[in-house]
């Protein structure tokens, strides 16, 4: 783990995984731990993965006050990693939130931004949320309901979007492709990585959804959005109309993947990934 100095003197950590041409990650969570990410399916074997620690989380210090976390307000320290790392234009994956903050670096620094990787993207940033129709959606895609776990996952589904607190770990297989013994390890090690403060605080303001949308239309950086068949947020097709707001993008399906599609099907993952930076 390497460290370097954000713009408001703050410490920042980073880690550096596989060789070759830099691409520049970004965890989502909102705020967890980059630790999850992993080497993302072996795609290190293809690009050096700089994945950063947003503030708060892993190695980098937390801000002195809390709307530091806020998704606009770490632009800067992306902007900052970037000129870290000695690139005058960088590739950018991020996961799931992660997204919003890759999306508004790309838009404040577009001269900056190569390729951008959206994965499993959160579109919050542009207005939109899941509805219980997707998560209903997402577990029928899926087949027989004959899984242990369906009828809780459905019911805790339910008890959410009525207004009542949900079990998260009876929805968590949900978010995955298979609800294996990787996934479970995955799924246990969240609470461990996860910020609960800098969580709330990270898509509360800062951005304007429509102005969002617009904004995306005059981008010039190529675009990938990677969905999973089975996700609940984002589901293909939502994945899609995101793409459709974008001036050059594209939108990849993995099949039989939830949430973590690196997790679900390694090689594809890394596979479709890798050929869409290279083009």
């Amino acid at each position: 783990m390497t460290t370097f100095t954000g713009p408001d003197g703050a410490r920042l950590g980073y880690r550096v995984l596989g060789g070759g041409e830099p691409l520049l990650v970004l965890a989502g969570g909102p705020m967890r731990d980059s630790a999850y990410l992993g080497d993302l399916g072996g795609l290190s074997a293809h690009r050096a993965l700089h994945v950063l620690d947003l503030r708060g989380t892993g190695r980098s210090e937390r801000p002195a006050d809390p709307a530091g976390y806020r998704v606009d307000r770490q632009v800067a320290d992306v902007e900052a990693f970037r000129a870290r790392l000695g690139l005058d234009r960088v590739d950018v994956l991020a996961h799931s939130a992660g997204c919003s903050l890759a999306v508004l670096y790309a838009l404040r620094h577009p001269g900056r931004t190569g390729r951008l990787v959206l994965v499993t993207p959160s579109l919050r940033i542009f207005g939109g949320t899941a509805t219980e129709d997707h998560y209903r959606e997402a577990a029928e895609a899926r087949g027989p309901a004959d899984e242990e776990w369906y009828p809780a996952a459905l019911a805790a589904v339910r008890t959410a979007f009525a207004g009542g607190t949900a079990d998260p770990a009876a929805v968590a297989p949900l978010f995955h492709g298979r609800w294996d013994a990787a996934a479970r390890a995955h799924e246990a090690d969240c609470a461990a990585q996860s910020h609960p403060e800098a969580a709330a605080a990270y898509h509360g303001g800062g951005f304007r959804p429509a102005e969002v949308r617009a904004a995306v239309a005059e981008l010039a950086s190529p675009v990938l959005l990677l969905a999973g068949e089975y996700d609940p947020d984002p589901r293909p097709g939502t994945a899609r109309a995101a793409a459709a707001l974008f001036r050059d993008a594209r939108t990849a399906v993995q099949p039989a993947a939830g949430h973590y599609p690196w997790l679900d099907d390694p090689a594809a993952f890394s596979r479709t990934v890798a050929a869409f930076l290279s083009h």
